[in-house]
């Protein structure tokens, strides 16, 4: 009867990821091909994959990989039919929208799953891991990101490939996958130097867990409650992370750059690898901070309230209705998972030194979303150029953790009142998602209804 039971739980427990993974690919690929123009960053990112169809030297803005990605795509996506509503010479051939979108569309609707299979590896609960799918699949600013040629779901996608496999590591001490981990976090750095705070994450927490160590051995006697998290990480030693963690990024990156450097003659040298990383700084460096520049540049800081969205495409069709596309977060999640953040940090200073066990896992789980969410955000306090609402992509997943937590707690709770209230939650935030959905899959709109959805100046 219990072997029963648990198969039971485990088909229920697929079943729910099953059917959420369905959802995320049709609300992907459901006319992935409207909008036959290239779309904010594909006048960059489309051209630059089939410039390496033609052979064509560039510049590249960011790392090569995401190009790579795009192109193979295109390439794979060109040999499917395609009507000529959906054709193009934008890119520089004759292409299919469909054609340079429909990997991005794929990889995005993985990332659910990801960030599902990150909070399981860290948690072994299946309700605190269906609500983190569920919370991802609810978001418009990941759905938006993957419908268009663009870079930033591939840096999502590595990262969170590259820290799933250092946490199998650290469960199952397979030494092939912690060398899964240095390539794909070696891979989220190829996308866009931003994506090595994935890596720098798992840096800061390993360093924390033998900092931990070495305060032990000096006061002689091990410290109470100590999440078993920092034990696996002080199992990794030195030479492991320097190996694994430090040269095999290194070695993957490096690598990375020799299709681009091959069609570059000007690059093909060491001294060339090197000039190359310089001149893409310097790009970085000067492009300015002012409403000139971008007319959606936005600080870090307006992330957090989601105060400056990102338009991607405005169109008034006939008899005035509106097209629109719209890079933004799920408002109510957002606001929601921001205000999270807020309670449980103020809940692991307050409980800090609670011998509690649930305590002790809390502080772990904390911990880990904590450093991780601020290696993905802290950085861009000193970037001066233009940012935008999309660069807080890494950071902002992140914080969806802190908010499956108290809802996972609340749903536990014997008091009807905290189901209640988790459950009116969930609603309105998929409430929300239905609100917005016109604006993140590019429904046609009237012009009223397109401005009842923008609630502040700002997001217009």
């Amino acid at each position: 009867m219990l072997n029963s039971r648990l198969k039971l739980q485990l088909s229920w427990f697929q079943w729910m990821l099953g059917v959420l993974f369905i959802v995320a690919l049709i609300l992907r690929f459901w006319k992935l091909e409207q909008f036959n123009v290239l779309v904010f960053d594909e006048v960059y990112y489309a051209k630059f994959a089939n410039d390496y169809w033609l052979g064509k030297p560039f510049f590249p803005s960011h790392p090569p990989l995401s190009h790579y990605l795009i192109a193979l795509g295109m390439g794979l996506g060109s040999l499917f039919p395609a009507g000529p509503d959906s054709l193009n010479e934008l890119t520089g051939s004759l292409r299919s929208t469909w054609s340079y979108r429909w990997l991005n569309a794929l990889v995005g609707s993985t990332i659910p799953l990801l960030v599902g299979a990150l909070g399981y590896l860290l948690t072994q609960r299946r309700r605190f891991t269906i609500l983190l799918v569920l919370l991802a699949s609810l978001d418009g600013l990941f759905l938006v990101e993957s419908r268009y040629a663009l870079n930033n779901i591939y840096l999502i996608f590595f990262g969170l490939l590259g820290q799933i496999a250092c946490l199998t590591y650290l469960r199952q001490q397979q030494r092939w996958q912690l060398i899964l981990a240095g390539i794909f976090l070696g891979c989220a750095g190829s996308v866009k130097w931003n994506g090595f705070a994935f890596l720098l994450g798992i840096y800061c927490l390993w360093a924390l867990a033998w900092g931990l160590a070495l305060w032990q051995r000096w006061r002689g006697k091990p410290e109470p409650g100590i999440p078993v998290l920092w034990h696996r990480f002080q199992q990794v030693s030195p030479l492991q992370v320097l190996l694994y963690l430090v040269l095999i990024p290194l070695l993957t990156y490096s690598l990375l750059w020799i299709p681009h450097l091959l069609m570059n003659p000007e690059y093909r040298s060491l001294a060339g690898f090197w000039r190359i990383q310089v001149e893409t700084w310097q790009y970085h460096q000067r492009i300015g901070n002012t409403p000139d520049v971008h007319p959606y540049c936005s600080p870090w800081y307006s992330w957090l309230i989601l105060w400056r969205p990102v338009a991607y495409y405005y169109q008034t069709g006939k008899y005035g209705v509106v097209y629109d596309v719209h890079s933004m977060a799920n408002p109510i999640l957002l606001w929601f998972s921001t205000g999270a953040l807020a309670v449980l940090g103020a809940n692991l200073l307050s409980t800090y030194r609670s011998r509690r066990l649930h305590n002790r896992w809390l502080r772990g789980m904390g911990l880990f979303l904590a450093v991780n969410y601020l290696v993905n955000l802290l950085p861009w306090l000193k970037i001066s150029r233009c940012t935008f609402f999309y660069h807080y992509m890494p950071a902002y997943l992140f914080s969806w953790f802190a908010l499956a937590l108290i809802l996972d707690n609340l749903l536990a709770s014997r008091q009807s009142f905290g189901r209640i209230v988790a459950l009116t939650t969930l609603g309105l935030i998929f409430v929300g998602f239905l609100y917005w959905l016109p604006i993140f899959l590019g429904l046609p709109l009237t012009p009223q209804a397109f401005s009842w959805r923008m609630l502040f100046r700002s997001w217009i």
